[in-house]
């Protein structure tokens, strides 16, 4: 059950026996349904998760009140949203199950614990910031610097395995086109690779 968040954290640091079953200590089980949400707008975060099953979608509701997906998670994920989780804001986002789903949970005090309690936590705090800074600021310059066809191969690298996971008007959204413009996307790359 904690085997996987175990070896995800050992991709970030090393951990002994000791700090392994402390570790494991700190996560509680949980499990959703499919539509269960994790976090609603304007609730605050207070825990960060790990996907040992299932899929979630990050999205934000503009304002003419569609729904924009920004983010996935999927097995071996870590989830949360980090601005409310670590100054206890209200959330502008929301994070939803799109599959069943089961997640071990570790909440703000307990993370601090881990933190502050095994050998090398300081140094996984800040190489887990690092990689989710790194993360973000890519998310925001493809927003900004990619055509749609562009963050749809992003999409396809990045998320090979959710086309088959996940329904088409949710992949355009991350896109952020309207499905008939994903269909013509695909289309468009569909007769490039016929030549």
């Amino acid at each position: 059950m904690h085997q996987q968040v175990i070896y995800a954290i050992e991709n970030i640091i090393p951990l002994d026996a000791a700090e392994k079953e402390f570790v494991a200590s700190l996560f509680q089980l949980k499990r959703y349904n499919r539509e269960d949400y994790f976090l609603r707008e304007g609730q605050v975060c207070r825990a960060v998760g790990f996907i040992n099953h299932g899929l979630i979608r990050y999205y934000a509701t503009n304002t003419n009140g569609e729904e924009q997906i920004y983010d996935f998670g999927r097995e071996n994920d870590f989830f949360c949203n980090y601005s409310s989780f670590l100054d206890h804001s209200p959330s502008a986002s929301n994070i939803q199950f799109m599959e069943d789903s089961e997640v071990l949970l570790i909440s703000h005090e307990d993370l601090q614990r881990l933190y502050s309690s095994i050998k090398h936590g300081e140094r996984f705090g800040r190489l887990a910031c690092e990689q989710l800074y790194v993360h973000a600021i890519k998310k925001i310059a493809s927003l900004y610097a990619d055509s749609p066809e562009q963050r749809y191969l992003r999409f396809q690298e990045d998320y090979p395995d959710l086309q088959q996971r996940i329904p088409q008007y949710y992949v355009s959204s991350f896109v952020g086109v309207k499905p008939p413009s994903l269909s013509r996307i695909r289309k468009r790359m569909a007769s490039r690779q016929i030549y």
